[in-house]
């Protein structure tokens, strides 16, 4: 009787092991893909622009490259316009990207409430993220023109005509205004999706102690909600970081360099100036900058976890 009972488990001890080798092989098929492009389209490039970074030859490639160790980032940050561009890369960040997350939330918080034509309107509000930033960049950069649409309607109502893009003040403004456009629909979803995954009994028991709607929000909804928020702010972050697209189309980086953020400034010194090693210095620069953020965001995650 022993012999047979040891045999069973025995055999569901095997086929156990059969089982957890399988969903491994399968975790790994299927996982595949996506760790094979981070590894060649974020690692790879990021261990290579490290290295590069580490010498020094002269501009278009005209030299054999040299070590030169730290030497590229100590002629970067001696350099007061890298250190404004910098600056400016991360102050923009700290203002657009609660800008848009918190525009997103209010966006998603209004298409959960019951309104005629929900899903018309859910659609309408995501179709800016399906349209390639490229199209976007351009329809904003027609519609901000001196003659464009904008200003018509900011004449007719009897102000002054600006000049959005081509101002020193205004073009990186402009530019967030591009990127918002863009990605509060897309980063909507997301969040549309974390609300309607939260229980509706703590709705009732917030009625039943008489909570109003702002003390829901607070107490209630934004609490629930905090995975989703940081995963937005987190994704929002590295989108923002590495915006380029409506830079280059619509500012150039300019005017007077107003608009020149990290990511820019690393291809135009790279490409444009054929500096390869500086412009490696600066996307680790950007890298760096970029995670320390991200970091910080993944800390405050956890802390939500622990209480």
């Amino acid at each position: 009787m022993r012999s047979v009972k040891e045999d069973t488990r025995k055999a569901s001890a095997q086929q156990s092991r059969r089982k957890s080798h399988s969903d491994v092989i399968w975790a790994i098929v299927f996982l595949a893909p996506a760790l094979i492009a981070i590894l060649t389209m974020r690692i790879v490039p990021g261990i290579s622009a490290a290295y590069s970074s580490l010498f020094k030859a002269l501009p278009g490639g005209l030299s054999v490259p040299k070590f030169d160790g730290l030497g590229n980032y100590v002629k970067l940050f001696s350099n007061p316009e890298f250190i404004d561009t910098l600056v400016r890369t991360i102050v923009f960040n700290v203002i657009i990207n609660p800008v848009q997350v918190m525009i997103s939330l209010a966006l998603a918080v209004l298409m959960t409430r019951r309104l005629a034509l929900q899903g018309v309107w859910r659609t309408l509000l995501f179709i800016p993220a399906t349209i390639p930033i490229v199209g976007s960049s351009i329809a904003w950069g027609a519609g901000m023109r001196q003659d464009g649409p904008i200003n018509a309607v900011i004449k007719a109502l009897g102000g002054k005509p600006q000049p959005f893009f081509t101002s020193p003040s205004q073009a990186l403004f402009c530019v967030g205004v591009v990127a918002t456009w863009v990605g509060v629909g897309y980063w909507m979803i997301f969040l549309i999706a974390g609300l309607e995954d939260i229980p509706t009994e703590y709705y009732e028991a917030a009625s039943i102690d008489r909570a109003g709607p702002f003390r829901t929000f607070f107490s209630v909804t934004v609490p629930l909600l905090k995975r989703q928020l940081l995963f937005v702010l987190v994704s929002d972050t590295v989108a923002n970081f590495v915006l380029f697209v409506p830079i280059q189309m619509l500012t150039n980086g300019g005017p007077q360099n107003s608009s020149t953020v990290l990511m820019f400034d690393a291809y135009r010194t790279t490409f444009t100036f054929s500096s390869r090693n500086l412009g490696s210095a600066e996307v680790v620069i950007l890298m760096i900058v970029m995670l320390a953020a991200v970091g910080i965001q993944f800390l405050l995650l956890r802390e939500g976890d622990d209480r």
